[in-house]
């Protein structure tokens, strides 16, 4: 493996969502990756979260399948984990539990709604997690109601991202230190910690709690999206006075509009206009208009274009791989720049290799292939 994390164990416990993509994250920049995973299954090229990682599926309710996880955790950096609060110590592997394997081990557990308090034990989702922390409440029109924004705000923004964050901290920690930690990353804490600008224009009176009535959630004519003569979409984000400028004058609106920018009572009046301007045009039109200006204007592309737009194409962000459409691997570093995509693997694929690299005795060896851990 190739980039910053190589030389990195980590140990992922199977399950959904957050918890895959935050080991695949750390495998993309050269990590290695371990799988506990429930069953061996045929390998299925479109799991990307899988991808860069090896696999041993284990049995649990064995007592042997305990041990394996224990050999690898002791000579393992990270544990991470996405379990409701209580799994992994019925299965004797809590805290305290690896932390006596290895007191150098970084525990990470992902949750919705954290390790503790009266909801930590109840189910979730994404949803859910922006519900109670006023996040969705500020998503949507104000005749549609909320709009979940996909998974990406509480599942991987507050959830994954700030995990990958909890672990880096810990290992640096860990250098200078040389102890391991748990780290308690709960959605609910990660979304609210994003959402620094919209409390400080909260705290200003400079938010409304009225959806589609401020700067960025649609109600502005400068930062909306605008259908075009085709049926597709232009974004617009031109919120600096010199950015609308250039919009409207590629637009070839009236110029009075400038000085009317940020006076609501023209806002309406301005959509109106904006809108019968992009009608004029089909997207790849107002695409290639738009290109190199600063205005902040970008095409609303489909998954299907999206590897054809040229700066996406510049970067190679979407590549395919057996016929997939993915994402490279992110950020990008000047020295120790990971490889490109690494192929996704399956469940249960390296089971043996694993155990091999694990200097069992030939009685516990034996014991293993007589019994049913390897699943």
């Amino acid at each position: 493996m190739s980039g910053p994390l190589a030389g990195l164990k980590v140990v992922e416990m199977a399950g959904l969502g957050p918890c895959p993509l935050a080991g695949q994250l750390m495998a993309d920049l050269g990590a290695e990756v371990t799988v506990i995973d429930r069953a061996s299954a045929p390998l299925d090229v479109t799991d990307i979260n899988r991808r860069g990682k090896q696999s041993i599926a284990l049995n649990l309710k064995n007592t042997l399948g305990k041990t394996i996880v224990e050999r690898l955790l002791s000579q393992s950096d990270v544990l991470i984990e996405g379990f409701r609060p209580g799994v992994m110590e019925r299965l004797g592997l809590g805290p305290s539990d690896c932390e006596a394997l290895n007191p150098r081990l970084i525990y990470g557990r992902i949750t919705g709604w954290g390790q503790e308090g009266p909801l930590s034990h109840s189910a979730g989702h994404d949803i859910n997690y922006l519900a109670i922390t006023g996040a969705l409440a500020c998503i949507g029109t104000k005749d549609s109601g909320p709009i979940p924004p996909l998974n990406l705000a509480a599942d991987y923004g507050g959830g994954t991202l700030f995990l990958v964050l909890g672990v880096m901290a810990a290992l640096y920690e860990r250098s200078e230190s040389g102890k391991g930690q748990t780290i308690d990353a709960a959605m609910i804490d990660g979304v609210p910690a994003m959402m620094g600008l919209i409390h400080q224009w909260h705290a200003q009176e400079a938010w409304s709690l009225q959806r589609e009535n401020n700067w960025i959630d649609g109600a502005a004519p400068f930062y909306r999206c605008y259908q075009t003569k085709d049926a597709q979409f232009m974004s617009v984000g031109a919120l600096e006075p010199q950015f609308f400028r250039e919009l409207i004058k590629l637009l070839e609106l009236p110029p009075s509009m400038v000085d009317e920018q940020n006076d609501r009572k023209h806002w309406p009046k301005h959509i109106e206009r904006l809108s019968a301007a992009f009608l004029m045009k089909t997207q790849q039109e107002w695409q290639e208009l738009f290109d190199a200006s600063d205005a902040c204007v970008a095409p609303v592309l489909h998954f299907n274009t999206t590897a054809h737009h040229p700066q996406n194409q510049h970067r190679e962000i979407f590549q395919h791989h057996n016929g997939v459409q993915q994402a490279a691997p992110a950020p990008r570093f000047s020295r120790t720049q990971a490889a490109l995509i690494a192929p996704v693997t399956a469940k249960g694929q390296h089971s043996q290799s694993i155990l091999d690299g694990l200097s069992l005795t030939d009685e516990l060896r034996l014991q293993i292939e007589q019994s049913d851990v390897l699943t």
